[in-house]
This record gives structure tokens, C-alpha cells and sequence, in this order.
């Protein structure tokens, strides 16, 4: 891989990550004034669309689009990444961007830790190391031992295990289907199961807030598409550590937007999961 490809990966890793922040925004606002699963459901079905009209220009169109011999597999790992967007929305809506963001970071931790178990990798004692260094930061940011424990601190941890294991069953899917493939299934299955759960909670919207859904449409969908050029043009190792800028943008955008405050224990309990994630990662680079 050249240098001038990985550079451009950068560029559009950054450009996602930034894109991806504005979306939790949006969300966040959004998520705010109505329901969660209809906010989602919408945006689904707009994913859906942009997801089949990329399937049909290409070779085969959507029937090799949808061809693949492991449906349940696929259909499962599309189940788990809407359930995780409705789970982190609602964290925004209970703890902001900044708290959210900064606990959802240990998800690239956990798949490291889950790795062995889901993919049969192998992981060294530094890993567990970085693992377990990643954990003190989230300890610290949930802070269980000073005064009241927030429950509500647990929704972004447990939609950062679900990212988690969602990014290991792509893996996974990804040793017999292509990248094609498993992105159709994403946008479409999400889209039935969102339509199935959310038409039950529809509620009027007035007319500034449908630019708001219209925003929110349009960033997924490039969000999506940067991300895909990204691994097009660059290794996903070389890339991978600035994917932790949607931390800092979502944090501006939460302090700028919604006032939110970083406390102390934030900030220590999120630069210390940064810092073992990028170990991490940079490990993981080595021993490829």
C-alpha cells in the first residue's frame, strides 16, 4: 500500500469520524424531542435505499448483492448493529455525547478481548495489559465507588459490546462474503426490523425537524460511504487510530451545541482507553 493511498485514508477516516459525530448530534437532538426507535427507523429507511440503488449499479445487482451462503449469520450481525444505535442514542439522551462517547471508546478494547473466544485469534499478555489498562479508564469514568452509581452509565458500555461483537461477526462473515455483500444485509434487514418496532411509535413532526431527519439521512449515508473508500484505499491498521477523533468531534459538538461539561474523571478514564487502545492497535500492527 502506498504512502499516498494510506495518507488519503486518513483523510477520509477523519472525514467519518467527523461526519459520524455530526449524525450523533443530530441524534441526540432528535432522540430528544421524539421517540428513539422512530428517529432510527427513519434514518433506516433511508440507509435501505441508498444500500439497494449501490447494490443495483453493480455487477450482478441485488440478487449477487444478497447472495450468501451464511443468511443467519448475516441477518444476526444486522440485528445487532440497529439494536446498538437505538441502545447509544438512548445513552446520548441520558448522558450526553461527551459521557457516551467517552465510555463507547473501549469498544475496539473489547474486540480484542473478544477475538479469541469469536474469531480464535490469539491474543498476547501486552494486549490483556492494554485491555485491562482501557477497563481502570472506564471504572473510572462510571466511578461505582463515589457517591451514587449512575445505572444510566451502563447503556453506552453495553452498545460499545454490542459495536463490539458486531465488528467481530463482519469478520467473521467477511472469510466468505464480500464487503458488498454485508453492507446490503446491514441496510436492509435493519430496515424490516426497524420498520417491524418502530411504526408503533410514530409520532408527528413539525417541520424544522424533518430538515433535522433529512440531515441525519444524509450523514449516515456518507458516513457509510467515506468509510468504504476509506478501507478501499488504505489498510484498516493503518487507519484504525483515528477513528478515536469521533470522540473528540462528538465532545465539541456536545459542549458547543448541548453544554455539556467534561468532568475530570472523564477526561483521565477516556485519554486512558485512547491510549491502550491505540497499544492496542499498534500491536496488532506489529504482529501482522
Amino acid at each position: 500500500m502506498n504512502a499516498q493511498n494510506t495518507r488519503l485514508g486518513i483523510w477520509l477516516m477523519i472525514a467519518t469520524t467527523f461526519i459520524f459525530a455530526v449524525q450523533d448530534g443530530i441524534s441526540r437532538h432528535l432522540a430528544g424531542e421524539y421517540n428513539v426507535l422512530m428517529v432510527v427507523m427513519i434514518r433506516y429507511w433511508f440507509f435501505a435505499a441508498f444500500v439497494m440503488t449501490i447494490a443495483s449499479r453493480k455487477a450482478g445487482g441485488l440478487r449477487a448483492a444478497a447472495a450468501t451462503s451464511q443468511p443467519v449469520m448475516q441477518a444476526f450481525r444486522s440485528l445487532l448493529l440497529v439494536t446498538e444505535i437505538c441502545v447509544m442514542i438512548l445513552g446520548f439522551t441520558l448522558l450526553g455525547l461527551v459521557e457516551s462517547h467517552a465510555v463507547f471508546a473501549c469498544y475496539p478494547l473489547l474486540i480484542a478481548a473478544l477475538s479469541g473466544p469469536v474469531l480464535g485469534e490469539k491474543v498476547g499478555w501486552r494486549r490483556w495489559v492494554a485491555i485491562g489498562v482501557g477497563f481502570v479508564g472506564v471504572i473510572i469514568i462510571l466511578e461505582p465507588g463515589f457517591g451514587v452509581f449512575k445505572p444510566e452509565a451502563i447503556v453506552p458500555l453495553i452498545a460499545a459490546l454490542m459495536f463490539a461483537l458486531y465488528g467481530l461477526l463482519t469478520r467473521y462473515v467477511a472469510r466468505r462474503d464480500t464487503a458488498a455483500t454485508s453492507f446490503f444485509w446491514t441496510g436492509t434487514v435493519g430496515s424490516v426490523a426497524m420498520t417491524a418496532v418502530g411504526m408503533w411509535f410514530w409520532e408527528p413532526m413539525i417541520a424544522s425537524d424533518w430538515v433535522w431527519m433529512g440531515a441525519l439521512c444524509i450523514t449516515g449515508a456518507a458516513g457509510h460511504w467515506t468509510l468504504i473508500k476509506c478501507y478501499e484505499v488504505a489498510e484498516a491498521s493503518a487507519v484504525q487510530p483515528f477513528a478515536y477523533l469521533q470522540l473528540l468531534f462528538a465532545s465539541t459538538i456536545g459542549i458547543l451545541a448541548f453544554s455539556e461539561t467534561i468532568r475530570l474523571n472523564v477526561a483521565l478514564g477516556g485519554a486512558l482507553i485512547v491510549g491502550a487502545g491505540l497499544f492496542t492497535l499498534w500491536r496488532q500492527r506489529r504482529a501482522g
